[in-house]
């Protein structure tokens, strides 16, 4: 087992206090909005007990020193000699961009095709930093508001019907002539394309609507507010109408929210243990002073309207909350220990390559090979050849692994 220390991603929608208070720390005068533990060549954990005389200093490099001590078999036989998930502290302070993740054969493909056109990693105008799919999963620490798929057109419709705006109009218009799937794509891309996307004039007269309804009771507070929200950070930004298309998303402490390849969401506030397949392609169209791609971003999106996909925890002896994502590449687990009556070690689940942060109190991890204690915002590295694990004391754990 290897100690980790994540990675500060200071984004300007994170957060002055929630990691840190999570990791038992005073607020600061930065926004703290990710802190990554994972091996993603863009900020790969650092390995916090790490020895002189050239030994491994991250954990990208610990794995790469033995892919299948680290990883296992079977881990490296499906996805080569990498970590395939990132696990994440996030901590959205004001609302991320309207985004939208690649599939992974639209991932690899553009990907070859920013490299041969030259493109530098580091170049702000860049889609695609790696080959790979994100998929991801958000579990909430505290209330964690979102947006996320599309609604039903009808009921798109409905929700534009009484708001008093030429823009409005327009949309209800294109959604009623085509309750499908076909239609949510107009109206959608009529948002986004530069050749269709209305004027700031526009956008803002339809949030006053959406303000001047929210006044005289609202059939949809909720979508109202989030409108008249939004558009105090992007004024005149159409991904803030954009939401009016969208299925709110409100996480209760404990709940979790999967978001697929092709679905387009934006976290607006909270605090959450996220994981995903290790990636960082991101492709925004809004909400965002980050590059912009509205073209690439529109291709890649699934028009098909859908419910949020949340999935409902399985229990693993009691203790341990199993989260299982519908992709290969990782699964969450949240174990809460009470140490109660000399209880003996409770058994945490999986045997390959695990990640694990103490979100509160101390708990011992046990191995085949050994012991460490772990308090609170610390977090480790457990190798798939160090077995299962145990788990002794009191407190919170979340461990990310591959399934």
């Amino acid at each position: 087992m290897q100690r980790l220390t994540g990675i500060e991603r200071n984004y300007a929608w994170g957060s002055f206090e929630a990691i840190q208070r999570l990791l038992g720390k005073s607020p600061t005068d930065r926004r703290v909005a990710e802190l990554w533990f994972g091996a993603h060549p863009d900020a790969p954990a650092l390995l916090a007990d790490a020895g002189d005389g050239g030994a491994p200093r991250d954990l990208r490099s610990l794995i790469e020193a033995d892919p299948e001590g680290c990883l296992g078999e079977d881990v490296v036989s499906r996805f080569g000699p990498r970590l395939p998930y990132l696990l994440k502290l996030i901590a959205p302070a004001k609302p991320l961009s309207l985004q939208v993740h690649p599939s992974l054969e639209r991932a690899q493909e553009k990907f070859a095709e920013e490299n041969a056109t030259g493109i530098a990693m580091d170049d702000p105008r860049r889609n695609y930093r790696d080959p790979n799919h994100k998929p991801e999963m958000v579990f909430a620490l505290n209330t964690f508001e979102a947006v996320c798929g599309f609604r039903a057109p009808r009921r798109a419709v409905e929700l534009l019907a009484d708001l008093d705006a030429p823009l409005a109009r327009r949309l209800r218009d294109l959604l009623h002539a085509e309750p499908t799937a076909v239609g949510v794509r107009w109206a959608f891309t009529s948002l986004l394309d530069p050749s269709t996307r209305p004027t700031p004039g526009e956008v803002q007269e339809l949030v006053a609507a959406c303000a001047a309804r929210l006044e005289n009771g609202s059939p949809s507070p909720r979508a109202d507010s989030t409108v008249v929200h939004l558009a105090k950070d992007f004024p005149g930004d159409p991904g803030v109408i954009s939401t009016l298309l969208l299925n709110p998303v409100t996480l209760q402490p404990g709940d979790a929210l999967f978001i697929p390849a092709g679905g387009v969401h934006a976290y607006l506030h909270g605090l959450g243990v996220e994981i995903m397949a290790s990636s960082d392609n991101v492709l925004r169209a809004g909400l965002t002073e980050k590059h912009i791609d509205v073209d690439e971003m529109l291709d890649c999106v699934d028009y098909v309207a859908a419910p949020p996909i949340r999935p409902a925890p399985e229990i693993f002896h009691g203790a341990t909350r199993m989260y299982y994502a519908p992709v290969d590449d990782f699964e969450l687990s949240v174990t809460d220990l009470a140490d109660e009556n000399g209880e003996p070690h409770h058994p945490l689940p999986g045997r390959g390559p695990r990640i694990i942060v103490c979100l509160d109190g101390e708990i011992e991890i046990t191995s085949t090979t050994g012991k460490l204690s772990l308090s609170r915002g610390q977090a480790i590295f457990v190798r798939a050849d160090e077995g299962r694990l145990t788990g002794h004391g009191r407190g919170r754990i979340v461990q990310a692994d591959v399934p």
